[in-house]
């Protein structure tokens, strides 16, 4: 059956704003304010969903959305280089940020390679397919996750190779639509600012 999934991105965190590897932390003060008066209007949705994280979790609340915590769309697990800034890793050890960022198997971290991220979303979205084609009907889910996550499923949808990650940009705040058409995934928009009274209820 028909399925469409909505993609939003986090609001900014300190991390985002110092280019540092994010830990479990909040949002700014500034994004709560932001979203407290954005008064932005939620497509109709069959379900909503949220990574674990307090900053997707506060984000969801703070757009008024009632969401169920899916372990599958967490952040890339980033390790022994969480909280630091990527220009510092760079000038201590610019091999391994340079490793990071060009072959998606490397984990010079001790974390989470690009490819194990993109094989997790894979699966995480062939789930997803299967239980829309149970549920029998078409449906909507709304998911607030990480930019990260959302690179992935992009690249799955676009069949791109993981050397792509890299290029595609996901600001915060933003919305990325995918559809299921019962056989294959396509992208029907991408990095889509949200804005005041904006559903985006493309058919």
């Amino acid at each position: 059956m028909p399925a469409r999934l909505t993609l939003i991105s986090h609001a900014p965190t300190p991390a985002q704003r110092d280019a540092r590897f994010p830990a479990d932390e909040p949002l700014e003060e500034s994004s709560l304010l932001k979203l407290s008066t954005l008064n932005w209007q939620p497509p109709r949705a069959n379900r909503v969903l949220t990574a674990p994280e307090l900053r997707t979790q506060q984000t969801a609340a703070a757009l008024n959305l009632s969401a169920t915590s899916d372990t599958e769309l967490r952040d890339i697990d980033y390790s022994t280089w969480q909280g630091h800034n990527l220009n510092d890793l760079y000038a201590k050890d610019p091999k391994a940020v340079t490793q990071w960022l060009t072959d998606p198997s490397a984990a010079p971290h001790k974390g989470e390679t690009i490819a194990h991220l993109i094989g997790r979303v894979t699966n995480w979205l062939a789930t997803f397919a299967a239980l829309v084609a149970e549920e029998k009907h078409t449906t909507h889910t709304i998911a607030i996750t990480h930019p990260a996550v959302i690179r992935a499923a992009i690249l799955h949808s676009l069949n791109a190779p993981p050397q792509s990650f890299w290029r595609i940009d996901i600001a915060p705040l933003t919305l990325t639509d995918l559809r299921h058409n019962g056989r294959t995934w396509t992208l029907r928009s991408t990095a889509i600012p949200l804005t005041a009274h904006d559903s985006i209820e493309t058919p």
